[in-house]
């Protein structure tokens, strides 16, 4: 029988076209399966948690494969991590039972998305989250408004259009805005806020369109309960625009 290995991954997405494999574009999947290949010898097909999209970053992808070679979980772990490029890493790899599937064994998701409020943009944050030259972000009305959010609802205001899945009820379990502590290397008055959202699954583009909707509250552009409204709506057309990719983060996946 084959063994069943599961990887924890971290990835910049900046330069790749989102997880899932595409025939003319790279994807984290395809240079993964690529290097897992030339590790074992055998055509491996790599199953993740969840697609991210182009731009999205991933702190904690988990992914699962099989495989007949008897090669340890340490080598794994090294061996992949000499092969692959500088913007994926390995930071677990583990042989589970045989019946784990990364995705349809996934009970909650965490998501992070990082926003930037500063007068002057930053290059090291480029692509690494929102620049938002605002000094007035209510951050208070913007977790007031994401409280809404939370438990079973349906998320079709915050869906990408044109998007189809069977269902559009989700269940938000937690959410809400942190700040984080200033970095030495921002400009001075600048600081680092971060949205964090857990749900047992998300609709595409459903996190970037929340948090692009949240910022309109938090500019005092709409009050906290028009979020509220938006639920009630089932209409992406009456929310805000979508949050950029870069901010995004694929944080936890989380398993019984």
């Amino acid at each position: 029988m084959k063994r069943n290995i599961k990887l924890i991954l971290e990835y910049d997405g900046t330069f790749f076209h989102g997880w899932q494999r595409q025939k003319l574009s790279p994807t984290i999947q395809e240079v993964l399966e690529q290097a897992l290949s030339k590790l074992t010898g055998e055509k491996i097909h790599v199953i993740g948690s969840g697609r991210t999209d182009a731009g999205v970053h991933a702190l904690g992808q988990v992914a699962n494969f099989y495989t007949k070679t008897t090669i340890p979980c340490e080598g794994f772990l090294k061996g992949l991590n000499s092969i692959l490029p500088e913007s994926i890493a390995i930071k677990e790899a583990k042989e589970v039972e045989h019946g784990f599937h990364a995705q349809y064994s996934a009970i909650a998701k965490k998501y992070i998305y990082k926003i930037l409020i500063s007068e002057v943009r930053s290059p090291l944050f480029a692509k690494r989250a929102w620049h938002i030259n605002s000094k007035g972000l209510n951050i208070q009305k913007m977790n007031e408004a994401a409280q809404y959010l939370i438990g079973e609802h349906d998320f079709s205001s915050f869906k990408a259009s044109g998007s189809e899945v069977k269902s559009n009820v989700r269940k938000i379990i937690s959410c809400g805005f942190k700040e984080l502590d200033q970095e030495t290397f921002l400009p001075q008055g600048s600081k680092v806020i971060v949205f964090y959202i857990v749900a047992n699954g998300f609709l595409r583009y459903m996190v970037r369109n929340i948090v692009g909707s949240l910022i309109e509250v938090g500019l005092e552009k709409k009050e906290p309960h028009w979020i509220k409204e938006l639920l009630l709506l089932k209409d992406r057309k009456q929310a805000a625009k979508t949050a950029p990719s870069w901010g995004l983060y694929l944080k936890e996946v989380f398993y019984k």
